[in-house]
């Protein structure tokens, strides 16, 4: 019991002494004026004040421990009560309508984006937010993404039609000239190699040898002979070698007709191969076999490990917060703010799910309350009481002693003046 309450109990006790004592003392003067009067104030104040202590006390006991019928009122009814309590609870003072009236009246919303906008620049904020997004990024198992990825890029590649590609490229080709430049690659290679020594003694060996190897009869016979006694390894090197480097340069001279032709040819072979469904079909089934023996996913593992670290320290950079999330998040809430469409969406979400709420668990309350209650024996829950409202209970007792001393001084005065 609280102090407050034992002080008022102390106080009614007092009172009511008071008026014992001032009852036995008064007996000897009560055929005096005075102590008639005070006699009769003091017997009404202790009736009164013996009432009241009746009633406080037949609330929550049996006064002196005797079963008087009627009392120990909380204990007897405390099922009564309880119902009736639950009963107010949940159709007088919390019914679901007036719930949804007060719900009704709160814009979730708008209160929601005033805390978070407060919110955003705190330090909570920006470490809760880094750690989310952390946490969401090292959620990735790049060893499960990576065959899909493998298997996407393996799909597009599928999907490419060389009918479509090639002709493309061919004419790409075309228009960069790249036969051009090729042809002038092909000839600056073979003028690199024609002009070494070892070329040149190579060539020179080659021709000698095939000279000795052709077989003729009479004069032909003779005069390759002849030749070949003229001439040597070197010599005929140095000829064919010579040969090759004019036959370059002269492949090099881009008004030369023999270059002229040869490139009019590459240009009418690439047009005719282009369309050439024999082509398209071998180049389409080398597609399909190199991709299929294309081993990507390792690679892909590697590459998504690699931009998973990547994101993971970008992150926790002071500027990623400052200069990505930020602005984002604000042009996010003001754009929200101005789109009273979405905001009204948002609202009736938030209601309904509330409402459903308070559907689905209203008797809940009654149950919650019962249950709190059932869990207090008799005598903890009336030392609650009385700790509550004992004082007010104790002072009626103090104020029924005092009422009954006044009411008896006037009863006696009026006795006596009749």
């Amino acid at each position: 019991m609280s102090k407050r309450s034992t002080k008022s109990q102390h106080l009614a006790s007092i009172s009511l002494a008071i008026m014992g004592v001032g009852f036995i003392a008064t007996i000897p003067f009560q055929h005096s004026f005075w102590g008639n009067i005070l006699q009769g104030g003091f017997e009404a104040g202790l009736v009164g004040g013996l009432a009241d202590w009746f009633a406080v006390t037949a609330l929550f006991r049996h006064p002196l421990g005797i079963p008087i019928p009627h009392t120990a009122l909380l204990p007897k009814n405390r099922q009564r009560i309880t119902a009736t309590i639950i009963s107010m609870l949940e159709n007088d003072w919390l019914t679901k309508e007036s719930i949804r009236e007060k719900i009704a009246a709160i814009h979730f919303t708008e209160k929601l984006l005033g805390l978070f906008e407060k919110e955003l620049l705190s330090d909570y904020a920006r470490k809760l937010v880094i750690s989310m997004i952390q946490k969401v990024i090292q959620r990735f198992d790049m060893d499960q993404i990576a065959p899909i990825v493998e298997k996407e890029i393996k799909s597009q590649i599928h999907s490419l039609d060389i009918k479509t590609y090639f002709p493309m490229a061919v004419e790409q080709f075309s228009l960069r000239k790249y036969d051009e430049k090729t042809l002038d690659f092909i000839l600056n290679e073979i003028d690199e190699w024609a002009n070494k020594e070892s070329t040149k003694n190579r060539l020179g060996g080659m021709a000698v040898e095939a000279i000795e190897n052709i077989k003729a009869d009479g004069f032909m016979q003779f005069a390759l002979k002849s030749f070949s006694s003229l001439v040597n390894e070197e010599k005929l090197g140095s000829i064919i070698q010579s040969l090759i480097v004019n036959g370059v340069n002269s492949f090099r001279d881009p008004y030369n007709q023999n270059r002229t032709t040869l490139l009019w040819n590459i240009q009418t072979k690439l047009q005719n191969v282009k369309n050439n469904e024999m082509v398209l079909e071998e180049l389409d089934n080398w597609k399909k076999q190199l991709v299929n023996d294309w081993q990507l996913e390792g690679k892909i593992i590697d590459f998504l490990n690699n931009m998973q670290q990547k994101a993971l320290d970008f992150v926790q950079e002071p500027r990623f917060f400052d200069t990505y999330i930020i602005p984002f998040l604000t042009n996010s809430l003001i754009n929200l703010r101005e789109d009273l469409n979405k905001m009204s969406s948002i609202e009736d979400w938030i209601r309904k799910h509330i409402f459903d709420f308070i559907e689905k668990n209203h008797s809940k309350l009654g149950h919650l309350v019962e249950e709190n209650l059932d869990k207090l024996d008799d005598k903890t829950l009336i030392e609650m009481l009385e700790s509550n409202v004992g004082k007010d209970l104790q002072w009626i007792r103090v104020n029924g002693a005092i009422c009954g001393f006044l009411i008896g001084l006037i009863l006696v005065g009026i006795r006596l003046l009749f």
